[in-house]
């Protein structure tokens, strides 16, 4: 396994569509396991291969319970919103408020090719999941935000 480089703002790769996920093969099953590792040392909540300069639709999230695997995942519904403070591994010291569901069901492949759903994800597994589907889709952190955090706000 290997720390991948986490591409930070001002590269175009992160405004970029990623690509599915057509076979999974050993590249993705390498590409996922470096992805949990480059996660766990940035202590971040979730990478999108987009953040390690990959148009794969290719995701890991770490909610506190361990890190999820996810290929070619998709919202399938969202409930309400809610203001939360977020921030992004490409967007270092940067913080700020964002619109966010509520609720969140969602479906993806795990590395198996085996289709898994996430029903009515709530806390930071739905900021998560959304933050990094908007990744995979060209989406950026800055992008639709309510406001920058101030300075020690957040302490």
């Amino acid at each position: 396994m290997a720390i991948l480089n986490i591409v930070k703002t001002g590269d175009d790769i992160l405004k970029k569509r990623s690509r599915p996920v057509e076979k999974i093969d050993e590249r993705v099953l390498t590409l996922l396991d470096d992805m949990k590792e480059t996660l766990a040392k940035a202590n971040g909540a979730g990478l999108a291969a987009v953040q390690v300069g990959i148009l794969k639709r290719v995701v890991i999230i770490d909610a506190g319970e361990g890190p999820i695997e996810l290929i070619n995942p998709e919202i399938i519904s969202t409930e309400g919103s809610e203001e939360l403070y977020e921030g992004c591994l490409s967007f270092p010291d940067v913080w700020v408020v964002k619109k966010r569901p509520i609720k969140v069901t969602g479906k993806a492949l795990d590395r198996n090719g085996n289709e898994i759903y996430f029903e009515n994800m709530t806390g930071i597994m739905a900021q998560a999941f959304c933050h990094e589907t908007d990744h995979l889709n060209g989406k950026l952190l800055v992008d639709d935000i309510v406001r920058y955090v101030e300075k020690g706000e957040l302490e």
